[in-house]
């Protein structure tokens, strides 16, 4: 059985790609990736992990790895779980995905904290990626039956204020990735993809005044992603895992007792290998081979683009985000995120509200492209959010 026609898809266009070394990639043709990015030098599997999962980052393009923080922070910095003022609380996000090319893909994600003190926050999440239906069939065509395939990454947070202003935190993360249905292909018995990561972030904060206002300044960084790599086979080749720096800032703005504005600007960067330029008997002619151990695709993801040192910098990309918030009640979000045209192709804007009452919000985030060129057009995200206990302790 050819690992191309491993899985056909009934939502209309997806499959798992092997190629003749056996490394697995996910695709929504013709070259769409899970996470919306188009096919590029950069390849990982599991790319589900860099999907924002919650509607209040999504509709800040993306952006707020530095933003104040809420349940949902272990998605994005875990660190800065360590500064929320409740003692405990969870959120629920749900999101339909890549709704213009598939009607049943959709992405799931639950997560929950506990203060036992003022400093230190644990918390755990779960995140579950649901491929909708396959068809399966094998080289000749013939069918196999319907499957449906699915991901998931279940996380166990750590966090610790260090000083008035400095939290680190860290993330235990399992990955499971449910692709191929246990199928024997290209002679070897197929099965569940797994692997084990960390996620290491730092957060800082601090009241100041600025551009004559009283503000929040903040900064955080989130090493993302950092584990083990994943095969479907015994002996197929591995693939990386999607580690990711994210580094940004963030400027809150305390206007009056009623009006808040947050700016955010996140960098975000792939540490994997960059493929390489082959020629016609294989070679390579640019580049440096990706087949490497985890630490050494890491620290040589800075230098290993066969364009040079330009290609690099093309490989970073941006998210600028906004938010408002009226009397801690009601907030309006807008944000966009770039991605260059050579590295994934992902730019789009997004607009989001929030409302807030008591001890209940409802986010819900809107993803504003050209459904001609994305993927991603028209996604919606919504995310429920409930915070309990003293904001003392």
């Amino acid at each position: 059985m050819n690992l191309k026609c491993l899985v056909e898809t009934a939502l209309s266009c997806f499959v798992l790609v092997a190629v003749c070394n056996e490394a697995f990639a996910q695709e929504v043709l013709p070259g769409t990736q899970t996470n919306g990015s188009e096919r590029n030098s950069i390849i990982t599997a599991v790319p589900f992990l860099l999907i924002m999962p919650d509607a209040r980052a999504g509709s800040m393009g993306d952006a707020g790895v530095a933003v104040q923080p809420d349940a949902n922070a272990m998605g994005i910095n875990p660190s800065k779980l360590a500064f929320l003022d409740k003692k405990y609380g969870f959120s629920v996000s749900y999101s339909p995905w890549l709704k213009s090319l598939v009607p049943d893909v959709n992405l799931t994600y639950l997560a929950g904290f506990y203060k036992p003190d003022a400093r230190t926050t644990i918390g755990s999440s779960l995140r579950y990626f649901n491929l909708g239906e396959i068809q399966l069939t094998d080289i000749n065509q013939n069918d196999l039956g319907v499957y449906s395939p699915s991901e998931l990454a279940f996380d166990v947070t750590y966090a610790r204020q260090m000083g008035e202003s400095f939290a680190l935190g860290s993330s235990l993360r399992y990955i499971y990735s449910n692709l191929t249905s246990g199928q024997f292909a290209a002679g070897q018995q197929t099965h569940g993809g797994t692997a084990i990561a960390v996620d290491v972030s730092a957060y800082f904060k601090k009241p100041t005044v600025f551009l004559g206002k009283d503000a929040i300044l903040s900064a955080g960084l989130n090493l993302s992603n950092i584990g083990t790599k994943v095969s479907y086979s015994d002996s197929g080749t591995k693939g990386f895992l999607p580690t990711n720096m994210k580094i940004g800032g963030a400027s809150t703005f305390l206007i009056d007792d009623y009006s808040q504005f947050t700016f955010a600007l996140d960098f975000n960067k792939l540490l994997v290998p960059t493929q390489p330029v082959y020629d016609a008997n294989g070679k390579i002619i640019a580049g440096k081979d990706p087949d490497r151990s985890v630490p050494a695709g890491i620290f040589g993801s800075f230098t290993d683009a066969p364009g040079g040192f330009s290609e690099e910098l093309k490989e970073v990309n941006i998210a600028l985000g906004m938010e408002y918030w009226y009397n801690q009640q009601f907030a309006l979000r807008a944000g966009y995120f770039y991605e260059n045209p050579n590295k994934g192709n992902r730019r789009y804007a997004t607009l989001g509200a929030g409302l807030k009452y008591n001890v209940f919000n409802i986010d819900i985030a809107y993803l504003l492209a050209n459904a001609e060129k994305s993927p991603l057009a028209n996604t919606l995200r919504f995310t429920l959010l409930f915070n309990f206990g003293n904001s003392q302790f």
